[in-house]
């Protein structure tokens, strides 16, 4: 069975109705509690009512949206998540009084409340509140703010409806005469096959012009999002914007700093390895879409039974209980495999609490799909370490440390596959594919978030915000990291626009790349058998969001207030490099 059950989380789509309605019923139970959290009983009825509906609302959720990713076309399965969104946006505003009122009771009689063993899993949300107490309002402007989320959720909806429902495919005529069609899903494919620099830059500019033709809209829209989020900022006392998605995971504005300065002032093996690329592949320049041309053609197919048979003997690696994780995450039943019509394109693993992990990928026999399952399965693998030792409340772990798990997944699939080939093509491949990797993840990642940095700097201070004031950005970013001149690619500085995390999840980007240098400098501890290093990892991803990510990070033996952290991905880059070198000359 290649294809989810559903049915793990509902029996049928009668019962998933219930439950929603059901919410109906629950919002009236936490409004019988106003006024009252102040006194024991009231708050402990609260507590368990408050995962009892934490349980269902995560499971409703999960189901209506894996159901839709399944089918998008499909009118049912949307009507269903618009359902739940809803519904969702109506239990927030119904509930938006908690908050103000927890924080008008002693913090000291709420954590002692919590020395109760059934509360004691509050003590950290608890803790939390009060931190943050200065940037929650009273209850009347909670509510406000909390009514204007779904307008504002609108620029969401126009940029998708401009990339997605607008952005048509583009027929372009090849240097053989061939006409080909490429839209968003295949082009990256072209870039690959195509030979000829004048057709593959005939792809991206047939790509990217559709950003070009709507640059005013884009910009636009993503003025609207920064000013919602100025506006919540500073409706809420921030000092910045930056410091708003910040402050609540308790991160320095120093480490997010210090990742941007650490990676921009060392691009040498980066720009090493782009020159090592423009020697060995004959090109006459450096372009941002010659990075998908390869060193070696590999005809392997990489099945997805085959694929799954050795992400789980690479897992053997860390012992027995994280090998039958990985069993567990991959069974029949919660992994979607295959593409098909209608299907969410990417891949990504989610889950409910009582429920466990699932993975959607839309696996094509490619090498990079084969690293998608050993990075999905390290998601998987994550969650079910964090639901089994945490209770619901501190069992979610934070999008700061999620990629941990995933990429050290990858490098520990990497070098199974490296030890288990004697073919020197098939080494370079996997080397290309792993260098990629880190650049696409941690250089990549960490561009985007200076760009995004930038752009709210000159928000902040009253400058203009206009295609030509960021795509001046991403020009001077390509310049100053990769070394590439954009002005020898026509569109290409509109690549803020393809950045749907801009949109959809600002300041998200740059924890790719902390989460990458953590994993790295996490896995070479491992690997070099560093005291310990195996069973720190390992509690680390039972943690899950029980303390702030910077201190669960400190657990797994990496402090990223230092910088050597990310000094640790520019070593690893270095050795990648070379080892590449190598087998180039021999």
């Amino acid at each position: 069975m290649n294809e989810w059950n559903l049915k793990l989380i509902y029996n049928s789509i009668d019962d998933w109705d219930s439950d929603l309605l059901s919410l109906d019923e629950d919002i009236k139970k936490y409004n019988e509690l106003k006024g009252k959290l102040s006194e024991f009983d009231s708050f402990k009825k609260y507590a368990k009512l408050d995962k009892e509906v934490d349980i269902k609302l995560t499971r409703l959720y999960v189901y209506a949206n894996m159901k839709n990713d399944l089918n998008q076309k499909n009118l049912d399965n949307k009507k269903m998540y618009s359902k739940v969104y809803s519904k969702y946006n109506e239990f927030l505003s119904a509930v938006s009084w908690i908050d103000p009122e927890l924080l008008s009771i002693d913090q000291n009689l709420l954590l002692e409340y919590c020395r109760d063993p059934e509360l004691k899993p509050l003590t950290f949300k608890i803790k939390n509140l009060f931190r943050m107490n200065k940037y929650v309002k009273d209850e009347k402007s909670e509510e406000i703010m909390s009514n204007y989320s779904k307008a504002l959720g609108e620029f969401n909806n126009l940029y998708n409806e401009l990339t997605v429902v607008d952005n048509k495919s583009h027929k372009i005529k090849l240097s053989s005469g061939e006409v080909i069609k490429v839209d968003d899903s295949n082009f990256r494919f072209y870039l690959e096959k195509l030979e000829k620099d004048c057709d593959r830059r005939k792809v991206v500019e047939a790509i990217y012009k559709h950003y070009y033709d709507h640059k005013a809209t884009f910009a636009a829209i993503y003025k609207g999002i920064m000013e919602s989020e100025e506006a919540e900022s500073k409706n809420r006392g921030y000092n910045s914007i930056l410091e708003s998605h910040l402050y609540y995971n308790n991160i320095d504005k120093e480490v997010f700093l210090s990742l941007i300065n650490t990676t921009k002032n060392n691009t040498k093996p980066l720009r090493r390895y782009y020159e090592l690329r423009k020697k060995y592949l004959k090109l006459d320049n450096i372009h941002t879409y010659d990075r998908f041309l390869t060193f070696r053609k590999s005809n392997k197919e990489y099945d997805y039974d085959n694929v799954k048979k050795m992400v789980l003997d690479a897992c053997k690696f860390m012992g027995d209980d994280y090998y039958t994780k990985a069993c567990t995450v991959l069974e029949d039943g919660r992994v979607s495999v295959y593409p098909s019509d209608g299907k969410a394109t990417g891949a990504y693993s989610n889950s409910t609490y009582d429920n466990g992990p699932f993975i959607l990928l839309n696996h094509t026999n490619r090498l990079s799909d084969a690293f998608t399952v050993a990075h999905e399965a390290g998601h998987s693998i994550h969650t079910l370490y964090s639901q089994e030792a945490q209770p619901i409340e501190t069992s979610n772990y934070q999008i700061f440390v999620a990629e941990i798990a995933s990429t050290f997944n990858e490098a520990l699939f990497l070098d199974y596959l490296l030890k288990n080939t004697t073919d020197k093509n098939e080494k370079i491949v996997l080397l290309q594919e792993a260098i990629d990797g880190l650049i696409g993840t941690f250089y990549r990642q960490t561009l985007f978030a200076d760009f995004e940095y930038q752009a709210h700097q000159l928000l902040e201070a009253g400058e203009a915000i206009t295609s030509d004031s960021l795509c001046n950005i991403m020009y001077n970013l390509y310049k100053e990291y990769y070394g590439i001149d954009l002005n020898n690619e026509k569109y290409k500085e509109y690549v803020w626009c393809y950045v749907g995390h801009y949109f959809f999840a600002p300041f998200y980007v740059y924890q790719y790349a902390t989460s990458f240098a953590a994993s790295m400098a996490m896995y070479q501890n491992v690997v070099n058998n560093k005291l310990n290093a195996k069973e720190n990892y390992i509690e680390m991803l039972k943690m899950g969001g029980c303390d702030y990510p910077i201190e669960i990070v400190k657990h797994g033996g990496v402090d990223l207030t230092k910088k050597e952290a990310f000094l640790a991905v520019v070593d690893r880059l270095d050795y990648l490099v070379n080892e590449l070198e190598k087998l180039l000359e021999e």
